[in-house]
């Protein structure tokens, strides 16, 4: 349909998973994508896997759990394409800890991945919108659990919760330059990552997904190209002027009851 025709999309933590997933989608809606991720490996092999299909793509390496390597990201997508038109931030950190558990090292590295690399990527990249009175678009991939989560994963929601209220604060002060700022709050999707916490920390074998799908009300997990397919519209024009939206991507209901 070419919803993204001609537009320059930047996917940080876009090297696998959700962020690999929207890539792959803007490409096919005629975007050309930057993805960015700390392993050059999993980067390289998207980048080249998108262009051997006749699209524009390229991989940016950068560490997001340093704020300037985040703001750089950005640098260098302007660089290379003279603008950004759109920003999705789907990197994250899920270790587990608990309130009682968690040391400031864990919780400070939640924060720098889930919030902080978050702000001000969003920071460079309305920055070059606003310098160029350009409209723009940026989704952020946010989390079901922010609403309150599981006990074990409280440094994950401290951050997460706060690129809630971060993705609305943005909205609110840039609606009048034409920047719309949405989020996605996803529920349990089936990505690498989620495959390597699992294992990692809670012991899970290899019928793990089939065990967790056995669970939820739609019978599976939610799968990335479903995800990538709703951003893209968030990103394109026919998700008309809607902005400041925090969306439940979840098949289970807040404040249902059974």
């Amino acid at each position: 349909m070419g919803l993204l025709d001609d537009r320059i999309v930047l996917v940080n933590g876009g090297s696998q998973g959700v962020g690999a997933a929207v890539a792959r989608a803007a490409v096919r809606e005629g975007a050309a994508v930057a993805v960015t991720g700390r392993r050059p490996g999993p980067g390289e092999a998207l980048a080249a896997e998108l262009t051997a299909a006749g699209g524009r793509a390229m991989f940016v390496r950068a560490d997001l759990a340093d704020a300037e390597q985040a703001k750089a990201s950005v640098a260098r997508v302007v660089e290379a394409h003279g603008r950004v038109d759109c920003l999705v931030n789907s990197a994250g950190l899920t270790s587990r800890g608990t309130l009682l558990d968690t040391t400031p090292e864990l919780f400070d590295q939640h924060v720098a991945v889930n919030l902080k690399a978050p702000f001000f990527a969003m920071q460079a990249a309305v920055a070059d919108m606003v310098r160029r009175e350009a409209p723009g678009t940026v989704v952020n991939i946010i989390t079901s659990s922010a609403h309150g989560g599981q006990p074990f994963l409280a440094p994950y929601v401290a951050a997460k919760a706060g690129l809630v209220g971060l993705t609305r604060n943005a909205a609110h002060a840039h609606r009048w330059d034409r920047i719309r700022i949405n989020g996605l709050n996803i529920g349990w999707t089936a990505t690498e990552g989620e495959d390597a916490t699992q294992r990692t920390f809670h012991g899970a074998g290899d019928d793990w997904r089939e065990r967790a799908a056995a669970r939820l009300p739609m019978g599976r997990l939610g799968q990335p190209d479903e995800i990538a397919d709703f951003v893209v519209l968030l990103l394109s024009d026919r998700s008309g002027v809607v902005t400041g939206s925090v969306i439940d991507w979840d098949q289970n209901v807040l404040g249902g009851l059974d």
